[in-house]
C-alpha cells in the first residue's frame, strides 16, 4: 500500500483506458474523410450514409477521448510532482505544442464539420473533417514526442544548481530517433484498429441484418478488411524498424522481451516459452532460430546482449539496484502484442474470401467474429503501451530518474488510493454509457436522407471545381 505503487497502479490504469479511444480516433477519423471525400465526388447516397454512419460513431469515441485524456495531463501534477518539476521544461514542451495547436486544430474544425453541413459550401466542409484528421496526425507526434524523452533523452542539459533537466534543443527532442520510428508504428496500428472497427461493425450489421443496407455495409466491410490488412503489413514493417532503435536505446527491454538471461549470437526468438522467473534456466519452449537477432539488428548471427550482463553492467554505471523490468510481464505483453494485434488482419483475408462475387456471410460464427474484431487491434495496441512502459523500468526517464523518485512526496497512499477508486468507478461509467451510445447508434443502421441532401455538392460548383475536386 505505498503512494508510489498505488500511484503506478492508478496512471497505469487511466492510461491504458485512455488509450483505448486514442487510435480508434485517427483512424476513423480518416475513414470518415475518405468516405465523404468518395461522396463529394461521386455524388452516391450510400457514401453519404456511411460519413454520417461512421462520423457519429466517430464524435462518440472522439468526446470519450478527450474526457479522459485531461486526466492524463493533470495526473502529472497530482501523483508525480517531482517528475514534472525535474522535466517539466522539455516534456511540457511537446505537450503544450500539441495542446496549443493539434488539439485546437482538431477542435475547431470538427466543431465546423458538426454544424456545417448546412452552413458551408461542400468543399470547405469537406476540408474540415481532412483538418480534423489531420490535427489527430499532429497529436499523436507531439504525445509520442513527449513520451519518447522518457525513453531516449535528448536535447537538454543538467542544471546542478536546481537539481532539473532544462531544453537546450527542441529539434532534437522532435526529432528523437525513437520518436521518428515510433510515430509511423503507431500510425499505421491506429488503421489498423480504425479498419478492425469498420469491418466489425458493417459485419455485425451484414450477418443480423441482412436485409438493410446489405450494399452499402457489404462495401464498408470490404474497405474495412482492405484498410486492415494495408495497415496490418504497415504495422509489421514500422515495428521492426522500432525494434532496432529500442535495442540501440534501451537494450535491457529487447532482453526482457525475450527473457534473454545471457548474452547470445544468433538469439532466437521463443513463440512460447516455460522457465524459471529469475534464474533464466528453459523448461520448454517453441523457438525460431535466429529470429531475435534479426529483430534487435538485422542480423540473424548477431549478438544479443542478455539480462545479466546488462545489469551488470547499468550497475557499474548508475550505481547499486535492481535494473531489470518484470521478466514475465514484459515477456508476454510483447507476444500478445504481435499476435492479438495482427489476427485482425487474419479475420480481414477469411471476410474478403467469403465476400467474393457479391456473397454475404452468414451465420453465428460471424457474428462472434464481428464481436471480436473490433477490440483485437485495441487490445494489441494495449499490450504494446504496456510493454513499451513496463520494459523501461525501473525507469520514469531513462538513465536520468527512477520511477521511485518522481511520485509526490506530498501525497499519501490513502489520498492516491481514493483517486484510485473514484477513478475506476468513473471510468466505468464512462465505459457503459461509451458502449450504449454505440451499440444504439450501430443498431439504428445507416441515416435517412433528406430529399435534397444528396444533390448538395452540385450547388455553387461550376465545371472547373468539379474537375479540381476529382483530381483532388
Amino acid at each position: 500500500m505505498e503512494t508510489l505503487n498505488i500511484a503506478r497502479w492508478q496512471f497505469g490504469i487511466t492510461t491504458v483506458y485512455h488509450f483505448f479511444f486514442v487510435p480508434l480516433t485517427i483512424g476513423l477519423a480518416f475513414v470518415v474523410a475518405g468516405y465523404q471525400t468518395a461522396w463529394y465526388r461521386t455524388k452516391k447516397d450510400s457514401y453519404l450514409k456511411l460519413t454520417k454512419f461512421f462520423g457519429k460513431l466517430f464524435l462518440i469515441n472522439f468526446a470519450m477521448g478527450v474526457v479522459t485524456g485531461i486526466v492524463q495531463e493533470f495526473q502529472f501534477g497530482m501523483n508525480w510532482s517531482d517528475y514534472s518539476r525535474f522535466v517539466g521544461d522539455i516534456f511540457g514542451a511537446p505537450l503544450a505544442m500539441e495542446g496549443l495547436l493539434s488539439f485546437f486544430l482538431e477542435s475547431t474544425f470538427i466543431g465546423l464539420w458538426i454544424f456545417g453541413w448546412d452552413r458551408l459550401s461542400p468543399r470547405l466542409h469537406l476540408a474540415s473533417i481532412w483538418l480534423a484528421a489531420i490535427g489527430t496526425f499532429l497529436s499523436a507526434y507531439f504525445i509520442l514526442a513527449a513520451n519518447s524523452f522518457m525513453q531516449n533523452p535528448v536535447g537538454y542539459r543538467f542544471n546542478t544548481a536546481t537539481n532539473r533537466v532544462e531544453l537546450t534543443d527542441i529539434w532534437a527532442v522532435l526529432t528523437n530517433k525513437v520518436t521518428l520510428v515510433t510515430f509511423p508504428h503507431t500510425i499505421a496500428a491506429a488503421f489498423l484498429t480504425g479498419g478492425g472497427f469498420v469491418l466489425g461493425v458493417s459485419l455485425w450489421r451484414l450477418v443480423r441484418r441482412p436485409d438493410v443496407d446489405r450494399n452499402a455495409f457489404r462495401s464498408a466491410a470490404k474497405a474495412g478488411a482492405i484498410i486492415v490488412l494495408v495497415a496490418a503489413t504497415a504495422v509489421a514493417i514500422t515495428g521492426d524498424r522500432q525494434a532496432k532503435v529500442m535495442t540501440q536505446v534501451q537494450p535491457m527491454k529487447m532482453a526482457a522481451a525475450e527473457a534473454l538471461y545471457d548474452t547470445k549470437a544468433h538469439a532466437g526468438f521463443s513463440i512460447f516459452t516455460v522457465g524459471t522467473l529469475r534464474g533464466g534456466d528453459e523448461v520448454f519452449s517453441v523457438r525460431i532460430p535466429g529470429l531475435l537477432s534479426y529483430l534487435a539488428t538485422g542480423d540473424f548471427h548477431a549478438e544479443v546482449e542478455g539480462i545479466n550482463d546488462l545489469q551488470a553492467a547499468y550497475e557499474a554505471k548508475y550505481g547499486p539496484g535492481n535494473y531489470t523490468p518484470n521478466i514475465p510481464l514484459t515477456y508476454w505483453t510483447f507476444r500478445l502484442m504481435i499476435g492479438i494485434g495482427m489476427s485482425a488482419a487474419l479475420a480481414a483475408v477469411w471476410l474478403l474470401w467469403t465476400i467474393r462475387k457479391g456473397r454475404i456471410p452468414q451465420g453465428r460464427w460471424w457474428a462472434r467474429a464481428a464481436l471480436i474484431i473490433p477490440f483485437t487491434p485495441l487490445l494489441g495496441n494495449s499490450f504494446g503501451w504496456i510493454f513499451t512502459e513496463m520494459g523501461r523500468q525501473p525507469w520514469i526517464v531513462f538513465g536520468l530518474m527512477p520511477t521511485s523518485a518522481g511520485v509526490s512526496p506530498g501525497v499519501s497512499a490513502a489520498e492516491v488510493l481514493i483517486s484510485l477508486i473514484g477513478f475506476t468507478l468513473v471510468y466505468g461509467l464512462l465505459a457503459v454509457i461509451e458502449m450504449r451510445l454505440l451499440l444504439t447508434t450501430i443498431q439504428a443502421g445507416l441515416p435517412e436522407l433528406p430529399p435534397s441532401e444528396p444533390d448538395a455538392p452540385d450547388e455553387g460548383i461550376d465545371d472547373e471545381e468539379r474537375q479540381l475536386a476529382f483530381a483532388y
